[in-house]
């Protein structure tokens, strides 16, 4: 793999088990970072450490960790206390029950990891468990300690491989019933909601990956671009905000249902006795 692993170690289910190892599924691409710039001077600022009582500058590879048990008094661990620290889960994934992953909701996803092979002696184990998940459509719980914290993990089938997602604790996860309290109870109007469904339905359409683009970053390179050329930006037009109420909810759909179909483009009718247009070769 040309990627060095996060993690390296040993899937087990029930007597089997795989050496197995854990990519990150996310890249790092050219994303734009910016620097404190102090503008008097047109220099980068820079952070640096200082003792909190001495005020002096520390060097980072000196810098220990410490977990505060009273105010300003810290127990200091070295990578050896965290090493003591190791459990089970530190070097061995034990698939301990499956569940439905329909019944998995999408608050408890955290972050995604490729899970692949670390050698061919597993393989089979591996394809073995992948298929299986696909098939019944469930997901794998699994512990696993991961950047020196336990956390929980689900693993499913993706293609020809498994993808391990870390999994939020019920503690982390705000009530959704205090998010949705003021939400009004009274149910709409089931007309409505069959125009709203007709609307969805006009405006169905496959996942697309361009879908996740961020626009904002790349109207904002275009601004760093035109400053870097000494242009001034050119703004983008403002959308006046809609202050008024929708007084007619159930005309509102309607026109919403009568734009779309005005949108779709018509096909030409052809005329009779006309040839078909000869197809255009894709470049």
């Amino acid at each position: 793999m040309s990627e060095r692993p996060l993690w390296r170690g040993t899937l087990r289910l029930a007597l089997v088990s795989c050496r197995i190892a854990l990519l990150s599924a996310r890249q790092e691409r050219n994303n734009l970072h910016f620097n404190m710039i102090n503008p008097k001077t047109g220099n980068r600022i820079r952070n640096e450490a200082v003792d909190a009582e001495t005020g002096k500058e520390v060097q980072r590879s000196e810098l220990v960790r410490g977990f505060e048990v009273e105010k300003g008094q810290y127990v200091l661990l070295s990578d050896e206390d965290f090493d003591n620290a190791r459990v089970e889960s530190s070097h061995t994934l034990s698939i301990g029950k499956f569940v439905a992953a329909a019944d998995v909701g999408p608050l408890y996803f955290d972050t995604s990891y490729y899970l692949v092979p670390d050698d061919d002696e597993g393989a089979d184990v591996y394809a073995v468990l992948r298929d299986a998940l696909a098939e019944s459509r469930m997901m794998a719980l699994s512990r696993l300690v991961l950047f020196r914290r336990e956390r929980a993990v689900g693993i499913l089938p993706l293609g020809r491989g498994l993808v391990l997602h870390t999994l939020h604790e019920q503690g982390d996860l705000r009530a959704s019933e205090d998010a949705f309290d003021a939400v009004p109870k009274a149910k709409p109007d089931k007309e409505m909601v069959k125009l709203a469904r007709q609307l969805i339905k006009r405006q169905e359409a496959g996942f697309d990956p361009a879908d996740t683009e961020d626009r904002y970053e790349n109207k904002l390179r275009e601004v760093i671009e035109a400053r870097r050329q000494g242009k001034p930006p050119e703004p983008e037009p403002d959308e006046a905000p809609d202050k008024g109420n929708v007084i007619d909810l159930m005309a509102a759909l309607r026109d919403s249902l009568k734009q779309r179909a005005a949108a779709k483009p018509k096909k030409a009718e052809a005329k009779p006795g006309a040839k078909p247009a000869a197809r255009r070769k894709r470049a």
